[in-house]
């Protein structure tokens, strides 16, 4: 019996060995942040019902910080950066969002894009910036001016045509060889509206297509909030509407559960923000704890990234048609 104690003793030590170098749960590998969506500003000069990243503060980072945390991004491994809003070219008529654009494709060699309304570009930006930017997405719910007012797609003036705005926007860019995409939120509004014929005129070489979709302190009323409740369809109503215009080669949905995690988005402080509880929870600032922590806390779903098409042809230089 004096002997058995110990000899059990040692056994148990050697199997806790065996059990912590060999069958130990390994740590879930963290995805690279290959494509990133910098909201660099919430400020705008449109009014829509349905925005989830709405115009609740003017916070912005100096250029120079932001310049700081787009390096970090490339440092854990972004390929391509996406500037967005708010409205970005409210910012110092572009030039804002004109240098970060500069800074990452010069500087960090990342693909670059914009999301914007289109009504406060101009010619003289492009001019000085085309050269830096592979992709311009310009937002458009419907092709009719009425509907977009209604939806609140206007900068409140009676006479305002965001349809003008993305043809004018549409030119610049065949003009600047940059590669053009269309952006639409499907509502209550449009869900019924054929878009093809608009569409097929505009050749977009992407047109993504948004559920329209509730997030909690942002679309969902309250103080200063806009209010997208009475603008929600049903995932029946956005299937009608897809199984209408799938047709289209350059059309590409998005659901409300392809959306909510399957971006890595940060705000205007570069803190990501995790959707996954309806909400948008921020992590801290890749500027204070470096970007693989700040990740942690992002909610990212990289298989849904994968999933929803989130890889493809990112830079114009070799774009083609069929690679998108």
């Amino acid at each position: 019996m004096l002997i058995i104690e110990p000899l059990l003793k040692v056994l148990w030590q050697l199997w806790s060995i065996i059990q912590l170098y060999f069958f130990k749960t390994p740590k879930p590998k963290q995805p690279i942040p290959l494509s990133v969506n910098y909201h660099l500003t919430r400020a705008c000069n449109y009014q829509c019902k349905f925005c989830f990243h709405t115009n609740t503060t003017n916070d912005r980072l100096p250029l120079d910080e932001a310049k700081r945390g787009i390096g970090l991004l490339k440092q854990a491994g972004t390929k391509k950066i996406n500037f967005s809003g708010g409205e970005p070219f409210l910012i110092e008529n572009g030039r804002y969002v004109g240098e970060l654009t500069r800074y990452a494709k010069q500087e960090c060699q990342m693909a670059t894009s914009i999301v914007s309304n289109g009504s406060l570009i101009t010619e003289k930006w492009f001019e000085t910036y085309s050269k830096y930017l592979d992709i311009l997405a310009i937002s458009c719910d419907s092709f009719d001016d009425e509907c977009n007012r209604q939806a609140g797609r206007t900068n409140g003036r009676r006479n305002h045509s965001q349809i003008s705005h993305v043809r004018r926007v549409r030119h610049l860019c065949e003009q600047y060889n940059i590669i053009f995409k269309v952006n639409s939120v499907i509502h209550a509004l449009n869900y019924q509206e054929d878009m093809v014929d608009a569409i097929e005129q505009l050749k977009p070489i992407r047109w993504k297509v948004f559920q329209c979709l509730l997030i909690d302190g942002e679309n969902m009323g309250g103080a200063n909030k806009r209010d997208a409740r009475d603008l929600i369809i049903t995932n029946e109503q956005f299937t009608d509407f897809c199984q209408r215009h799938q047709h289209l080669t350059c059309f590409v949905p998005e659901s409300n559960l392809a959306m909510r995690n399957s971006y890595l988005i940060l705000d205007q402080n570069m803190r990501f923000l995790d959707c996954t509880k309806g909400r948008k929870d921020p992590s801290p600032s890749i500027l204070d704890v470096g970007v693989e922590a700040a990740l942690d806390r992002s909610g990212f779903d990289e298989d849904m990234f994968f999933e929803r098409g989130g890889q493809y042809q990112w830079t114009r230089d070799t774009a083609d048609v069929n690679d998108w």
